[in-house]
């Protein structure tokens, strides 16, 4: 059913891949929906199945887990068999997710319906599709990735608007049974365009003018040392990340500007980071991934405190704006960092590592923020909270760009 044989590697840069381009762009768009939408029905689902802000939030927890876990066997098997066999299981599993969802009885089976869209959907359009592309392009293969991963940002623009009006006008359930059909059939369509094989091509050859770094020594250190801190970095920025990005609807319904807003302010932050994911890539050509996470994870802990003074209506639109633009491209900085410091011929798994990483952080980080308003009852320890392991991520940033500099 699909090619088993690579494409003519001059088909590099060609039409032909920017045409691909596109296409995966549509997967990740369709395939990362579910992701942002739970955080848009979260107040809705926790009146109707009577349940604190912490179990609540479980259902985005799970599904950012098993899109980690899912990540690792979606990328084994797109190397085995194709990419389009497994997004046909995607496709599947996305429309199978979704009206689970929306015909679940308990927070558990919303939660469970959720942890499959994440374990086998999400995971089909994140990590293999990122692979795929670096494989077609060269000259542009940095823009091309970015684009790539973008997909995830435009999903989160995209459909919380969508899906909020859908709430207000069908309600949640008969929503989400929608989301899964047109999910899963558009996931389906687009499928059928990514048959051909990427080329085999060798890795293009490194910056001649880039610093000598000892890859057997990241950092100074030993690989498995180096690659523990990176990972702790990553869960560390994610959790601080994901506060705002998960917490914002219901953040503003306890405010009183209603869940809409909220869901407006999601996707005006996921709009921006749109914006930032591309531009971190022109900035770590220009300074490299270590400095650019600390660049990043810096503006994100100003985003983060700007929260607790100001509640406004128009102040939050600003500060979800500022926030989108601030860690928008945090997380691709630790590919590169990944790709600066460490034997290249283990980049592959450790970047999976290291993506897993980040994903642990904002599920953990989802659930800890719902955990932390149910002890307090207030949103400002949970910013509060982000704003430690913020902190956390900076610190070690910090050491292991002094540790470049020695």
């Amino acid at each position: 059913m699909h090619t088993t044989l690579p494409a003519d590697p001059s088909l590099i840069d060609s039409r032909q891949a920017a045409w691909r381009l596109l296409t995966t762009l549509g997967l990740v768009v369709l395939g990362n929906s579910s992701m942002y939408v739970v955080s848009v029905v979260l107040p809705t689902v926790q009146t109707e199945f009577g349940v604190g802000r912490a179990d609540a939030s479980l259902p985005y927890t799970l599904i950012m887990i098993c899109l980690g876990i899912g990540g690792l066997w979606t990328g084994r098997m797109a190397d085995r068999h194709g990419l389009m066999p497994v997004l046909w299981v995607g496709a599947l599993a996305v429309c199978g997710g979704f009206v689970w969802a929306g015909l679940s009885g308990s927070i558990w089976a919303f939660g469970f319906a959720h942890a499959l869209l994440g374990l086998l959907g999400s995971s089909s359009t994140f990590a293999p599709l990122m692979a795929d592309t670096a494989l077609w392009w060269n000259r542009r293969r940095g823009i091309a990735v970015a684009v790539c991963a973008s997909g995830n940002y435009i999903a989160g623009t995209l459909w919380p608007p969508l899906v909020q009006h859908g709430i207000e006008t069908i309600g949640w359930r008969h929503t989400y049974v929608l989301m899964g059909l047109a999910c899963g059939l558009g996931m389906f369509v687009l499928s059928l365009r990514m048959r051909q094989r990427p080329p085999l091509v060798l890795h293009a050859p490194a910056n001649t003018h880039a610093p000598v770094i000892d890859r057997n020594r990241p950092f100074g250190l030993s690989p498995a040392y180096a690659q523990t801190l990176v990972c702790a970095a990553a869960v560390a920025c994610c959790v601080a990340m994901s506060m705002p990005q998960v917490h914002i609807v219901a953040y503003c319904s306890d405010l009183g500007f209603g869940a809409a807003r909220g869901a407006e302010m999601l996707s005006l932050m996921l709009a921006c980071g749109i914006v930032s994911r591309l531009v971190s890539g022109v900035i770590c050509d220009r300074i490299g991934g270590i400095r650019t996470l600390l660049l990043g994870s810096a503006l994100q802990g100003v985003a983060l405190l700007l929260f607790l003074p100001f509640d406004g209506l128009v102040p939050l639109y600003v500060i979800s704006a500022l926030f989108g633009l601030f860690q928008g491209g945090i997380v691709p900085s630790y590919a590169i960092i990944v790709r600066e410091h460490f034997a290249p011929e283990e980049a592959g798994a450790r970047v999976g590592a290291v993506i897993m990483a980040t994903l642990v952080g904002m599920a953990l980080g989802g659930w800890l923020s719902g955990w932390v308003f149910d002890v307090t009852g207030s949103y400002k320890a949970a910013f509060i909270n982000g704003m430690a392991w913020n902190l956390l991520n900076l610190s070690i940033a910090g050491w292991l760009y002094w540790r470049t500099r020695r």
